[in-house]
């Protein structure tokens, strides 16, 4: 059996959280329009459930991922920097996105922060698959 110690700890609550994030906003996606035949308030209120989950795993991503890099010893591998850089951004522009989103009044804003917070949280997504080669 493989070890469990903190490092697999970390990269479970990681990768656990971006499951959440990632794959909520994609589930919720998905299903907006069926929510939307079963009553108009539907949609919303199933977005506000998600937002308490969702909102608790991007806080975990936050804190994992500064744990990530902190514990991270190939700093200086060629590309890491301009890697995590774009990575960051893509994190910070999905949350932004999101919160957008969140408090958005009509349905094409609502539309926009939803498809941009799903795309920019795929990049980062993408991007840390590619950290972790």
């Amino acid at each position: 059996m493989f070890p469990i110690d903190v490092e697999s700890l970390r990269l479970f609550l990681h990768v656990l959280a971006a499951t959440i994030w990632v794959g909520g906003q994609i589930t919720l996606g998905a299903l907006v329009p069926v929510l939307r035949r079963a009553g108009a308030d539907i949609p919303r209120v199933a977005a506000r459930q998600f937002g308490r989950l969702g909102w608790t795993a991007f806080a975990v991503l936050i804190a994992t991922g500064v744990w990530n890099l902190a514990s991270y010893d190939e700093k200086d591998r060629h590309g890491f920097a301009a890697t995590i850089s774009l990575k960051l951004v893509f994190v910070a522009l999905s949350g932004i996105a999101a919160l957008l989103h969140t408090h958005a009044k009509s349905r094409l804003w609502l539309a926009l922060g939803g498809a941009a917070a799903a795309a920019f949280s795929l990049a980062a997504l993408f991007l840390g698959v590619v950290l972790g080669q």
